[in-house]
């Protein structure tokens, strides 16, 4: 049966909304009911559903202003989603420490920045807030061609159950540990859309999500239904991976 979530009234910032994941969580949201502010460094061309304003996540000032400014039109936020993120594929032998230390900065550094500006206005909220670090599955496996980004989500994955810890009662801070995600790039890393359809099929429920699925479970962990979640880490992944011993396996039943 379905459930619908009823955000009317709540204002909620996504950082990174503007596009593939982002822009699948920042519509779910607008169709709870939120009014939704989201940022990027440059404005997307079209965004009917959300307030954008123009913020690189990595910047100390930007951030403060962004949140500042939020507050100074709405009087508070109620959640934040820390989505803002990426990187493209580098062999760690081969990228620069200037690479990896940007790669380190958006995906870590960056979400903790802006938590922590959104927790200080939280914590002066009667009803506190709910912040959700939008993580990924690179984190919990090997990630090679980028490893730094596998690592800096690991470390994204720790920082979430430390913030929870430390901003509690307050506050709630969960993680989505995200997989493969149907975007309008899948075919920049997957190839044609026979090539995105055969790496779907080496998913347990034989397709990539869609951006609105993870929009959904990012609803799920800001809501009152997940009022007794905290420091937790939600596996969006689709089942996971077929482990590779199993088609080397000779053994059959």
């Amino acid at each position: 049966m379905a459930v619908s979530l009823d955000y009317g009234g709540a204002i909620v910032l996504v950082t990174g909304g503007v596009r593939g994941v982002g822009a699948g969580i920042t519509r779910a949201f607008a169709r709870a009911g939120a009014t939704v502010v989201t940022c990027a460094r440059h404005a997307p061309e079209a965004l009917d559903h959300a307030q954008f304003v123009p913020c690189d996540v990595r910047e100390p000032e930007q951030v403060e202003r962004m949140v500042d400014d939020v507050v100074a039109e709405y009087g508070r936020i109620d959640v934040l989603v820390n989505n803002a993120g990426g990187a493209p594929f580098a062999l760690a032998a081969d990228a620069s420490p200037r690479f990896h230390d940007k790669v380190v900065g958006l995906n870590l550094l960056a979400p903790l920045l802006v938590a922590q500006r959104v927790n200080a206005v939280m914590q002066r909220q009667e009803p506190g807030g709910a912040i959700v670090n939008v993580s990924s599955v690179s984190g919990t496996r090997p990630s090679p061609g980028t490893a730094a980004y596998g690592a800096a989500k690991a470390g994204l994955d720790n920082l979430t159950a430390s913030l929870a810890v430390e901003w509690a009662p307050k506050v709630r801070v969960n993680a989505l540990d995200v997989g493969m995600v149907h975007t309008e790039q899948s075919e920049l890393h997957y190839g044609d859309a026979a090539g995105v359809a055969a790496v779907g099929a080496t998913v347990p429920l034989g397709r990539l999500a869609e951006p609105d699925e993870v929009g959904a479970c990012a609803l799920f962990l800001a809501s009152s239904l997940a009022s007794y979640v905290s420091g937790a880490t939600l596996a969006v992944h689709g089942g996971g991976e077929r482990p590779a011993f199993l088609d080397a396996a000779q053994a059959r039943a």
